[in-house]
Order: C-alpha cells, then sequence, then structure tokens
C-alpha cells in the first residue's frame, strides 16, 4: 500500500500560505527536495496548490522545475475545468473514496505540498501516513495558523532534522499507527 506524505512549511506563528513569499532556502534544498520527488508515485494537489505550480513551474528550468513538471500530479478540485499542465489528472467527486483508491494502487509513495483544505480532510480521514513539517525562523504575522476548529489529531515524532539557517523538519506520523 502506498503511503500519503504530507509535507509543508510552516512560519514560527503558524503560517502556511504563500510560502514563497517567506520561506527560507538552504544551500542544497532543492537537490534534497529533487531526491524526494524521484522515489515518489505521484503528488496530490488542492486547487490553490495546483494554480500556483501550474503557472509557475513550466516558465522555469532547472532539476527542481524539471522533476515538478514531469511528475504524476492528481488534482482535486469541483471549481476547475480542467488541469492541462503536464502529467495532471482532474479528480471530480469524493476526494476520500478517490485517495483511498488511490493509496490502494500499486506504486510509490504520493506527496502533497501545503497544509490546506485537502490535508486537513484527508487527515480527517486518517489517510495521511506522514506529516512533515518544514519550520522557518520567520514571522509572518495576521492570521497566520488558518485552522479549523478539527479534531484534535495526538502525532508521534519520527525525526528531526535541523539546518544551517535555523529551519527544522519535523517528520511525524499519526499515534495510533
Amino acid at each position: 500500500m502506498r503511503k500519503i506524505i504530507n509535507s509543508a512549511f510552516v512560519s514560527l506563528d503558524g503560517a502556511t500560505t504563500n510560502p514563497g513569499s517567506w520561506a527560507i532556502f538552504d544551500p542544497g534544498a532543492g537537490e534534497e527536495a529533487v531526491k524526494a520527488l524521484s522515489v515518489l508515485g505521484g503528488m496530490l494537489m488542492g486547487r490553490g496548490t495546483y494554480e500556483y505550480f501550474a503557472d509557475v513551474m513550466p516558465k522555469q528550468t532547472g532539476p527542481y522545475p524539471d522533476a515538478i513538471n514531469e511528475i504524476r500530479k492528481y488534482v482535486f478540485s469541483s471549481t476547475l475545468e480542467n488541469a492541462d499542465w503536464n502529467n495532471s489528472t482532474l479528480i471530480r467527486g469524493d476526494v476520500v473514496t478517490a485517495v483511498t483508491e488511490l493509496k490502494q494502487e500499486e506504486g510509490d509513495d504520493l506527496m502533497m505540498y501545503g497544509y490546506g483544505r485537502l490535508s486537513e480532510t484527508l487527515v480527517a480521514h486518517h489517510l495521511v501516513d506522514e506529516i512533515r513539517f518544514s519550520i522557518h525562523p520567520v514571522l509572518v504575522g495576521g492570521k497566520a495558523a488558518g485552522g479549523s476548529d478539527a479534531e484534535t489529531l495526538r502525532l508521534k515524532l519520527l525525526g528531526a532534522t535541523p539546518a544551517p539557517s535555523g529551519v527544522v523538519v519535523l517528520t511525524y506520523q499519526p499515534a495510533s499507527s
């Protein structure tokens, strides 16, 4: 069975949206991201993540944009008309059923970037196997957390990796696993 891995950037004050405007990228971060993408069977994306990446990545070249442009993308949206970006499949309807079926297929693990509505839905239905938060040492301000009144989920720490800039990647799994 495939695992679903959620990878999100978080500021010290809890922001998870628009990380391109505040995230800190260490030397070698691109190489690590390409390495991580190379062992995946695809990416899960909500509409917002898809629209951002589909607008930015096809205009860029290099190992990371090339990897993102080539990887299989499963796009979950009830409002998008189409998903024309390379290797993208638009999935409408019941997200939980669709992701459950994707997890049961043969193949490599699947990754999600960010922590939005799609992530919250999958976590609430116990479909996420790992959550990786990259904590960035910045304060973004405003209504940073953007959370909801979701059920509390206890997590077990799998690992912590500090980088020279102060970013710490924390990998968790649901404590019930």
